[in-house]
């Protein structure tokens, strides 16, 4: 059963490396990412990659009642540029916003620098909306078409 929407606006906003995680925190952001990408998605493939743990990699993630209800992370790759990934929303959190909340608000830590994701496919207009332009072939990922996408500086 979805979560109220007006609740769900009232969702508290994180930002942490890796080491200003706890871990019952790094526990319930894992969970949701298994939750949703392993699970839901049926992809096995190895949710931890290493990456989480860089020290230029931030988390972000809204909470609701305690749980994390949405969640991505960014990543620092070669040349300043910033690399947003394991964009996700609970089931029960999906069609209030958050997504583009959290994106949103990632930009803004990103700033004035060049920064690309890899859009699951169906996700592409979502993502153009925030100033990134598809930027390759599309490719599949576990099973799952996706498109490689960037946003230059001064986008906005």
């Amino acid at each position: 059963m979805p979560l109220p929407l007006v609740e769900l606006q009232l969702a508290e906003l994180h930002v942490a490396a890796f080491a200003d995680l706890t871990v019952h925190t790094l526990h319930d952001l894992l969970r949701l990412r298994i939750d949703v990408f392993v699970v839901e998605q049926e992809c096995p493939y190895p949710e931890l990659d290493g990456r989480d743990v860089e020290p230029g990699t931030r988390h972000l993630w809204l909470e609701h009642d305690g749980r994390p209800v949405a969640y991505l992370r960014i990543l620092a790759d070669p040349g300043g540029v910033a690399r947003i990934g394991r964009v996700v929303v609970a089931p029960v959190a999906r069609g209030a916003g958050l997504a583009g909340r959290l994106l949103t608000e990632a930009l803004t830590l990103v700033g004035d620098r060049r920064c690309v994701l890899d859009a699951q496919s169906y996700l592409v207009d979502f993502y153009a909306g925030h100033g990134f332009v598809v930027d390759g072939e599309e490719f599949v990922e576990d099973g799952i078409p996706h498109r490689p996408m960037r946003r230059e500086p001064g986008t906005g």
